[in-house]
């Protein structure tokens, strides 16, 4: 099985006055394709700092970083900028979608960004809404949508290039236990499906069981959980 995701010994540290403040502690974690993987641990203990580095956001101080199995270490940013257009899809806390354009037009932008335009791309958003239920929302703007299928349509847009890895910032803080619960099973599928890695950082452990395994994270240092 390949792999979507590869961190060794990748250590961040922060200027915190006369010291600095390490983040990461020689962290590393592989996550293969079609897994997914869950971190937890308390506010501030590095979850933020691990997706900022595996998202190609934030160059850690030493380590190494493969994606898909290229080394992206240290990539200059606009090196970066293509991988995260091409391999990686991100879904954030909030779905920041556009207010202005409707839920196939928030796809339809991530390939425009990427070059592609035409039929094949407004089918290709067509059938990721129709595969996170949303193919009768397809027209609708964001404040027509429920939060939960403002997430799902992050979902989907973070799978409009067919990335590698996806990377998602605590899906269900903004939703009830239902409509989290429904967000998480959904990830765990388009995980399955589209034999994509996903990292799902999260505070709510009552998701855990539709992952394969589940991280955690105390003091930047990354473990297996204990049950």
């Amino acid at each position: 099985m390949s792999t979507a995701l590869s961190l060794s010994d990748v250590t961040v540290t922060y200027p915190d006055g006369d010291r600095r403040l390490t983040a990461l502690d020689a962290v590393s974690l592989d996550v293969a394709a079609g897994e997914m993987v869950a971190v937890v641990g308390p506010s501030g203990s590095g979850k933020s700092t691990l997706l900022a580095v595996a998202g190609l956001l934030l160059t850690p101080d030493s380590g190494r970083l493969e994606i898909a199995g290229q080394d992206v270490t240290g990539l200059g940013r606009g090196r970066a900028a293509d991988v995260r257009r091409t391999s990686l899809g991100l879904v954030f806390q909030q779905s920041n979608l556009i207010a202005s354009l409707t839920a196939r037009e928030q796809l339809e932008m991530v390939a425009r960004l990427a070059g592609r335009h035409g039929a094949p791309v407004r089918a290709r958003a067509d059938e990721l809404l129709d595969a996170v239920g949303l193919t009768e929302a397809a027209d609708r703007r964001p404040h027509q949508l429920s939060g939960g299928q403002r997430q799902r349509v992050g979902i989907a847009r973070a799978l409009m290039n067919d990335p590698a890895l996806l990377l998602i910032d605590e899906p269900t803080s903004a939703l009830d236990h239902e409509r989290g619960a429904a967000v998480v099973d959904l990830l765990a599928r388009v995980t399955r499906e589209r034999a994509v890695g996903t990292v799902m950082v999260t505070h709510d452990r009552t998701t855990l069981d539709a992952t394969h395994r589940a991280m955690e994270m105390v003091d930047g240092r990354l473990a297996a959980l204990v049950p």
